[in-house]
């Protein structure tokens, strides 16, 4: 398979994890679908989305997050929630309130989706919401979501 270089159009073979094309653009392959049966699973798959984007050097916060901040990346700061119940308002503003006071990006990764105010709040605060498919592919569900994929693509 080849595919063109965004930048100068030139066509490279795959697959390779990454391919660096001689303009200096750097070429990625999409994610893997990881299953996603444990919060580790559903961390994990989310950070594998995050530097697919190209935020780089995402890590795991150390032990269970106080703060409900599961990765951090310079600049990036993100939440992953794996509970039955949709995310709600105040999960959202806590996600929103981390990510102004390190004047860093946020995204919100939840498994069961968000209630109805959380999606409000989170659109008129910029805060990017996805949805963990049982593959553990995230699926932006906000404007917010959509930009934040598109600009990091």
């Amino acid at each position: 398979m080849s595919v063109d270089c965004s930048a100068c159009g030139r066509r490279d073979h795959w697959p390779q994890p990454e391919l660096g094309c001689p303009c200096g653009t750097v070429l990625r392959v999409p994610v893997r679908p990881v299953t996603v049966a444990t919060k580790g699973d559903a961390v994990h798959a989310a950070a594998l989305y995050l530097r697919a984007i190209g935020f780089q050097d995402v890590v795991r916060s150390d032990g269970e997050p106080v703060t409900g901040i599961d990765l951090r990346g310079p600049g990036l700061v993100a939440q992953v929630e794996l509970g039955t119940r949709p995310a709600d308002v105040r999960a959202v503003e806590c996600l929103w309130l981390n990510a102004l006071s390190e004047s860093a990006v946020s995204a919100f990764f939840a498994l069961a989706g968000y209630a109805d105010e959380a999606r409000e709040r989170a659109d008129t605060l910029g805060v990017p919401l996805f949805v963990l498919g049982p593959t553990g592919a995230p699926r932006p569900v906000n404007g917010p979501a959509d930009e934040l994929s598109r600009s990091h693509a």
